[in-house]
C-alpha cells in the first residue's frame, strides 16, 4: 500500500472502522511516536448534522487528561477531512479479553474496576458524563492498564449539576432512570454502568440480558439479577449497592472508594497538573479558512475492497492452506472457514448478521475487511475467536446452509458439500 501523509504523520493501515469514521495507524515523523488517527469526512458529518456532536466529543477528550483515559494529542483538518490524533493503545478492548479468556479473577476484576472508577471520577470532576461505559469502550495499554475511550455519546456540563434528558447508551449497561425519560444525573447513571461492568468482569456474562427489550428494561428497572456463587460476600454487597434502581440510595463514587472490598490493593493514580486547556484550535478545524488546513499527500486510498495477489490466493486456497505450517497449529484449519460470493459486500454482511441472529447468536459487526479476489467476487473468511474447536465446523456447516443465496459455487457443482437441496428464487 502506498503510504499517505497528513501533515507530519505518515498514515498506515486501517485498524478500526465505524459508521462515520475510520481509525488508522499513523506515525509522527518528527518524534517516531505511533498514534491512532481517527479520520472523519466533513461532508458526512454536515449531511447528518453531527458537527456539534463531533465538536463536543473532541472538546471533551482534550479537556479530560487522565492516565486512565485515552489521550487526545491534537486535531487537524483538511478541506475534506477532520483528523483526530489519539494515543495509540496496543492491548485491545477489555471486551475481547473477556471473550477470549472468560471471567476474570476477583483480584484482576477489582484492579480494572479501581482504574475505571478513578478515570470516571476525574471525568465527572470536569463536568463530563460518558453515558456509554461498557467493556467495548475500555481499552488496555501495553502495561495492562485501563483506558476509557469513545466519548461520542458523552455530555458536558460546566456546572455539573443539570439533569440530562437524552436516552442513550447500550441497553444492557444503561441505568433504569435513563429509560424513564424524566431526566437523570449523568454521574449517578455512569456509576450504574460501572457496576454492570464489574459484574461482567467477575461473572463473564451480563446481569441483565434478554433478547426482548421490554423484558430487559423491566429487569433493569427492578434491578432483577443475582450474583454467581463464586462472588465473595463483600463483592456481592458492593455490586448490589451500585445496581440500586433508586437513585437516591445508590452508592456514589466517594462511598465506593471507602468500601472495604474496593480498597484492597488500591493505589490511587498520581495526577500531573496540566496547564489550562484552550479549545480555540478545536473550533478552528471546522473553519473553512485555508490557513487552518493541514497539507495532505495522498497515495492509494483503501476505501474499496482489498485486492489479493497470486500468493495471497495460494495461501487462502482450501486445497493449499499453508496456515498450519506457518502458525505451527495442526488444528488451525478447524478455526476458520471461507466462502466466495458475488453479492455486494453490504448484502453479504447483512445476510450473515440476520442468519446468525436467527440461530440465536448476538452479532457485533466491527473491524472487518473486504477482499475482492476478482471483479465482482468477494471472499468471506470466518474465524473462531472462542469456544469449542470441535463444534465450530458444525456451526459453520449449519450457518452456510442458511446462506446458499449468497454463496457462489461453480455452475457444474451441486450443493453436496452441505448435503442440502438448493432452492431457486
Amino acid at each position: 500500500m502506498v503510504v499517505r501523509k497528513v501533515g507530519k504523520y505518515e498514515v498506515g493501515r486501517t485498524i478500526g472502522e465505524g459508521t462515520f469514521a475510520k481509525v488508522k495507524f499513523a506515525q509522527n515523523t518528527e518524534t517516531g511516536e505511533s498514534v491512532a488517527m481517527k479520520v472523519i469526512d466533513r461532508s458526512t458529518i454536515i449531511k447528518h448534522k453531527m458537527v456539534d456532536q463531533i465538536k463536543r466529543e473532541i472538546s471533551i477528550m482534550k479537556l479530560v487528561r487522565h492516565p486512565y483515559v485515552v489521550r487526545l494529542r491534537e486535531v487537524l483538518a483538511s478541506r475534506t477531512k477532520i483528523y483526530i490524533i489519539l494515543e495509540f493503545i496496543t492491548g485491545g478492548e477489555l471486551f475481547d479479553k473477556i471473550v477470549h479468556h472468560g471471567r476474570l479473577s476477583e483480584n484482576e476484576s477489582r484492579r480494572y474496576f479501581q482504574q475505571l472508577i478513578d478515570g470516571v471520577d476525574y471525568c465527572h470532576s470536569k463536568g463530563v458524563y460518558h453515558r456509554d461505559l461498557k467493556p467495548e469502550n475500555l481499552l488496555l495499554d501495553s502495561q495492562g492498564n485501563l483506558k476509557i475511550s469513545d466519548f461520542g455519546l458523552s455530555a458536558f456540563s460546566a456546572q455539573g449539576v443539570s439533569l440530562l434528558r437524552t436516552t442513550c447508551g447500550t441497553p444492557n449497561y444503561v441505568a433504569p432512570e435513563v429509560l424513564n425519560h424524566k431526566g437523570y444525573d449523568g454521574a449517578v447513571a455512569d456509576v450504574w454502568s460501572c457496576g454492570v461492568i464489574l459484574y461482567v468482569l467477575m461473572a463473564g456474562y451480563l446481569p441483565f440480558d434478554e433478547i426482548d427489550l421490554t423484558t430487559l428494561y423491566s429487569k433493569i428497572e427492578k434491578a432483577e439479577f443475582s450474583c454467581p456463587s463464586w462472588f465473595s460476600v463483600e463483592a456481592k454487597s458492593l455490586i448490589h449497592r451500585i445496581l440500586d434502581p433508586i437513585t437516591e440510595t445508590r452508592i456514589h463514587i466517594e462511598e465506593i472508594r471507602n468500601d472495604e472490598w474496593f480498597r484492597k490493593g488500591y493505589v490511587p493514580v498520581r495526577l500531573v497538573e496540566y496547564e489550562d486547556v484552550n479549545l480555540d484550535d478545536v473550533y478552528a478545524v471546522f473553519d473553512d479558512s485555508e490557513e487552518q488546513q493541514v497539507n495532505e499527500k495522498s497515495g492509494k486510498e483503501d476505501m474499496g475492497p482489498l485486492n489479493l495477489n497470486a500468493f495471497d490466493l495460494i495461501i487462502l486456497s482450501q486445497g493449499l492452506n499453508l496456515s498450519a505450517l506457518l502458525d505451527r497449529q495442526l488444528d488451525c484449519v478447524k478455526h476458520q472457514m471461507r466462502f466466495v460470493s458475488q453479492k455486494p459486500a453490504k448484502v453479504v454482511l447483512s445476510s450473515m448478521e440476520v442468519v446468525a441472529q436467527s440461530m440465536g447468536f448476538k452479532t457485533h459487526i466491527r473491524n472487518y475487511k473486504i477482499f475482492e479476489v476478482a471483479p465482482s467476487f468477494f471472499m468471506v473468511d470466518i474465524h473462531k475467536a472462542a469456544g469449542d474447536a470441535v463444534e465450530f465446523p458444525k456451526f459453520y456447516k449449519k450457518f452456510c446452509s442458511k446462506l446458499e443465496d449468497i454463496i457462489w459455487k461453480p455452475p457444474n457443482e451441486t450443493s453436496k458439500s452441505w448435503k442440502t437441496k438448493s432452492t431457486k428464487r
